[in-house]
């Protein structure tokens, strides 16, 4: 088994090639307690402790980006999916690096001391108090973040191991999962859209910004450039670009706005659309029908797709035997 990783990590490129023995280790009890006392146990891993702190870590930009887009219940029970999921990452990790240890390989200190020259090279121009400097804003030490990044190595070598060999997908899979898949490969009806929207008091009471937009619609068959009267009148974001919404499925607007925007033509304006307080203007600029990509046209990706689902399942059935062996126990 050793030979065979070390033939399959040579494979990977010399950073992995470079595994070698090394002894493993794991929390004693009285370890496992002052870590539990000193902060909350959110899961055991054999002997070593997934703590909440780790937890947090790892949730914080997810639940931000959640909070950003959901509330209520609705916010609460995507907060404890995340957690859930990131509890069972923190997990799979442990189980990994313990696996890593157990088998006796080892990475060569250079690695990682390479990947912080980088960091610093790269992103402090070489200046490495700057650097600690940024770390220790987010409350790491170098040494903290040294061990961090070797850990990411280690899984990532780790689950690339469990692949085996390259994938090579059937013909008749590939038009299968063609077949199968055929929404994904088809591309809806396009629209490019501009609109002119009036939203303030300032433009009158909405009878009066309707009369307002019928007298744009006028000048714009006159010959006036719908752009230039957006660029003067719109009160949407994309006034200054001459209110540009750029190609558009229908689907993704308003209902009452995609109707419309689906039946303008070419170069055509529509009539004011007053949705509540708001008038709305729309232009078509261009159109582009729907079509489907053929499964020749859509092979490579077909095949890219197939082949990276047969990994993660092959890296998902590696970790799920290491947890069959393990003591896990979530709290």
């Amino acid at each position: 088994m050793q030979n065979l990783l070390l033939r399959h990590f040579k494979r990977c490129g010399p950073a992995v090639a470079a595994l070698t023995l090394c002894l493993n280790t794991t929390l004693a009890p009285s370890q496992l307690l002052a870590q539990e006392v000193l902060d909350g146990l959110a899961a055991v891993v054999n002997n070593t402790p997934v703590t909440f702190s780790q937890v947090r870590e790892l949730v914080s930009a997810r639940e931000k980006a959640a909070a950003e887009q959901l509330q209520g219940n609705e916010l609460n029970e995507k907060i404890k999916q995340i957690r859930t999921e990131a509890i069972g990452e923190l997990i799979d990790r442990q189980l990994i690096l313990q696996y890593f240890k157990e088998k006796g390989f080892q990475l060569p200190p250079y690695l990682i001391e390479d990947r912080i020259a980088t960091v610093i090279r790269e992103e402090h121009k070489g200046d490495r108090a700057a650097f600690a400097r940024k770390l220790a804003s987010f409350g790491y030490t170098i040494e903290r973040f040294r061990k961090e990044e070797m850990d990411k190595i280690i899984v990532q070598s780790m689950r690339q191991q469990a692949v085996k060999g390259s994938s090579v997908v059937p013909l008749d899979k590939m038009k299968a999962f063609y077949k199968e898949h055929i929404k994904e490969f088809t591309t809806d009806e396009q629209i490019h859209l501009r609109m002119i929207i009036l939203r303030s008091a300032e433009k009158g009471s909405p009878e009066q910004r309707k009369r307002f937009l019928e007298e744009i619609r006028t000048r714009v068959a006159e010959g006036a450039k719908f752009a230039d009267m957006a660029k003067l009148y719109s009160e949407d974001n994309t006034a200054e670009s001459g209110g540009d919404w750029g190609w558009v499925a229908p689907g993704t607007l308003n209902d009452a706005l995609a109707k419309i925007a689906s039946d303008l033509k070419s170069g055509q304006t529509s009539k004011p659309v007053m949705m509540g307080t708001s008038a709305y203007l729309l232009y078509c600029e261009g159109k582009k029908p729907k079509s489907v990509l053929g499964f020749e046209e859509s092979r490579d990706t077909i095949e890219k797709v197939m082949i990276s689902q047969e990994r993660q399942k092959a890296q998902e059935e590696w970790v799920g035997k290491l947890r069959k062996k393990a003591y896990i126990k979530i709290f």
